[in-house]
């Protein structure tokens, strides 16, 4: 994964508008390491495979960290804290954030198949 290029990953949603999608969003405040650390609060959110059509999304943010916001018909679904992004595969959009550590934090991603 490579750091956020705002550019391009506003390019990458725009090419995915208005088309049936596979929704994955993940956050995880270090909720799987909470038994490790009791002062850590438990705190996780996970859904896959959720279909997902939206009419306009975008980028923002100033770096290092961005957040990405997608209008659907009923509502908004919004990620924040995103720092990378996979640009190897042109008909997926693959969003991460990391903490200093490089674990993983939060995660977006949409593809026209199933993940």
């Amino acid at each position: 994964m490579q750091l956020i290029n705002p550019k391009s990953v506003q390019q990458r949603i725009d090419n995915l508008d208005d088309q049936p999608l596979y929704l994955h969003l993940e956050m995880t405040s270090g909720a799987y390491a909470a038994h490790l650390d009791s002062a850590k609060h438990p705190a996780a959110t996970f859904v896959t495979n959720a279909m997902i059509r939206f009419s306009k999304g975008s980028i923002k943010g100033e770096g290092p960290y961005y957040r990405v916001g997608l209008k659907t018909g009923e509502g908004w679904v919004y990620s924040e804290g995103l720092t990378h992004w996979d640009e190897t595969n042109g008909d997926q959009l693959i969003l991460a954030g990391h903490d200093a550590f490089g674990k993983l934090i939060v995660a977006l991603q949409l593809s026209p198949t199933p993940f």
